[in-house]
């Protein structure tokens, strides 16, 4: 299709580098400026943000680290909108201007609705956001559209039937979840064969559960090769898909992206041997998994009681890898000086709205009574 990006990897804009490891929002430009110079200075072009990403302040970055600084015709650029910022048809158009103004372009690249899913596919028919997305590339404000999606293949095909002009799926495909009963990947990805839509990959490391493994998990990669970073298999992974067109990472540092276009510049498809072992690797880290959270953090924005809940997700999930060889660590002083900032896991009402926000479709009030049962 005409509109394929030239090389499969894009700079997903929801991780920036931050001034405040604990502010989503206090985004170190400089650091990202350099992140965008090398991107740029390797031949990529995809830049992918959204209207909540980095509490709400990634869209104005967009404008500072890359719009004011390189050509329009120079980058692409996804923006997308999502179901818990809109409540009215008017209210579609306040978000689609605001971020239009935010981010200092007069069209999108590429525009989404945003991580539509079983249980809030009705809104967006509700609201007529398919009519409204053709208008809004009818009108020119957006060259290519399309969705971004985590539900059930069989609501994936439904929605691909009665919508054939929808032009792009954004999907979640990391070798984890490639053949997990819950995310059910592949089956998402070979419905977008079916119907000959090409696939942006979100989530290929899995929030970086993919770029930091075990010890025995890691000599499974480095039997294939080991100067290739942990990552890297991960990546490569989903850009070995013949029908993604493109692989979003969302890169905290110089150091990330430096690493990530190295392997990606001049990008080699995987080959079947090393398929099977990264398989192997994702058996094993099943195994020692506690909680399966990406770290994206919807469920944090409008928690009445402000828990940082991928924090606190991941230090139980470091905890339960490291305390059996360990014994101690330092994960539970890290745990209570989060707790001076955010509330406690056990201060969680079970109000549930985290959990109509996420993507993994986690028991998230579940898993926060384990935290608090675990640390405090």
């Amino acid at each position: 299709m005409e509109f394929l990006p030239k090389k499969k990897f894009g700079f997903g804009l929801m991780r920036l580098p931050h001034i405040d490891p604990n502010d989503a929002g206090s985004i170190d430009l400089e650091e990202a400026k350099k992140m965008v110079d090398l991107f740029l200075a390797k031949g990529f072009t995809y830049f992918d943000t959204a209207w909540m990403y980095c509490n709400f302040k990634s869209e104005e970055a967009v404008k500072e680290i890359l719009v004011k600084r390189y050509p329009r015709e120079s980058f692409t650029l996804t923006s997308k909108l999502h179901s818990g910022f809109f409540n009215s048809l008017e209210d579609r158009d306040k978000v689609f201007y605001a971020q239009l103004e935010k981010t200092g372009v007069e069209y999108f690249d590429y525009y989404l609705l945003h991580g539509i899913e079983d249980s809030s596919y009705e809104k967006y028919e509700k609201f007529d956001c398919f009519t409204w997305i053709k208008e809004k590339k009818s009108s020119g404000l957006i060259r290519h559209m399309g969705f971004s999606y985590h539900g059930s293949p069989e609501l994936l095909d439904k929605i691909l039937t009665k919508y054939p002009d929808m032009e792009m799926v954004q999907l979640q495909i990391n070798y984890l979840d490639w053949n997990s009963p819950f995310i059910r990947a592949k089956e998402c990805y070979d419905v977008c064969v079916k119907h000959n839509k090409p696939v942006v990959v979100m989530e290929p490391i899995k929030g970086g559960t993919l770029a930091s493994v075990s010890d025995e998990e890691k000599a499974i990669l480095d039997t294939m090769d080991p100067n290739m970073s942990t990552a890297s298999w991960a990546v490569r992974f989903a850009a070995s898909l013949d029908n993604v067109m493109m692989v979003l990472s969302g890169m905290s540092n110089l150091e990330q992206m430096e690493n990530n276009v190295s392997y990606m510049e001049k990008f080699q498809p995987l080959k079947q041997e090393e398929v099977a072992n990264l398989f192997k690797v994702a058996d094993l880290i099943r195994q020692n998994t506690a909680i399966p959270c990406t770290g994206c953090s919807y469920c944090t924005d409008g928690c009445p009681k402000h828990i940082a809940i991928p924090k606190y997700f991941a230090l139980y999930n470091g905890d339960k890898r490291e305390a059996a060889t360990k014994g101690w660590t330092i994960n539970g002083t890290y745990y209570n000086q989060l707790c001076e900032k955010f509330g406690k896991a056990s201060d969680c009402i079970e109000c549930g709205q985290c959990e109509a926000m996420c993507p993994q479709h986690l028991t998230i009030r579940k898993f926060l009574k384990d935290v608090a049962n675990h640390f405090e």
